[in-house]
């Protein structure tokens, strides 16, 4: 349930300044969106894996609070983000 390596380049050149940038705000989340998609789509046929539910659980709350301090610090790339990820419907 981890991100290939070639997917993780993907999301960091989509979403990071450069190359090598892998700890900026945009690309954490891009990479925590990533994880909770692949999580879910195990939790659809494995219902009570408790653990991946409480993973899931808190992948999403450590997403919510980054897109908070993303909102707070820069709202055009908040804006951009959530677009780019296509996650607030």
């Amino acid at each position: 349930m981890t991100i290939n390596l070639k997917n993780k380049q993907e999301l960091i050149e989509k979403f990071g300044k450069d190359s090598k940038d892998s700890g900026s705000i945009e690309v954490q989340v891009a990479m925590l969106s990533q994880k909770i998609s692949e999580l879910t789509e195990h939790l659809k046929s494995n219902k009570k894996d408790t653990q991946a539910k409480r993973g899931l659980l808190m992948m999403v709350g450590r997403r919510k609070r980054m897109l908070a301090y993303l909102k707070n610090v820069n709202l055009e790339k908040y804006r951009k983000l959530i677009k780019d990820l296509n996650l607030r419907g």
